[in-house]
């Protein structure tokens, strides 16, 4: 039953999180992906699969559901402020993706899975 769970618990939370990221940032990252832009797609796949490094890592170091959904949920602001730093860091982060400029995606992308990585191993 633990695993269900868990399992339901970090899809629901990987599902809010692109909402959340969605609604949050500047930029329709959907329509750009829709549209071929590859950067934007970097971008996004990188907070995605830096969140659900810090949800598996939560899943399998915390033994209560609780602080497992806690820590998730610090995971999400971390990656949602990580976007809003990298916004005022690299002034033309949002412009650029927009235009399609995948060296920024990628930078972008492995920003956030580098972040995603150590906030997981943090919980460990």
């Amino acid at each position: 039953m633990a695993y269900l769970s868990y399992l339901g618990s970090s899809l629901l939370l990987l599902a809010f999180f692109i909402w959340l990221y969605w609604r949050i940032t500047p930029l329709d990252e959907l329509a750009l992906i829709h549209h071929g832009g590859q950067a934007a797609a970097i971008s996004l796949s990188g907070a995605v699969l830096g969140f659900a490094l810090t949800l598996a890592s939560s899943a399998m170091h915390l033994n209560r559901w609780p602080d497992f959904i806690m820590w998730a949920l610090l995971g999400m602001l971390v990656q949602v402020l990580l976007h809003w730093l990298m916004s005022r860091v690299l002034k033309n982060l949002v412009q650029s993706l927009i235009a399609n400029n995948v060296a920024v995606g990628i930078l972008a992308g492995a920003i956030h899975l580098a972040v995603g990585l150590i906030n997981a191993g943090s919980l460990s």
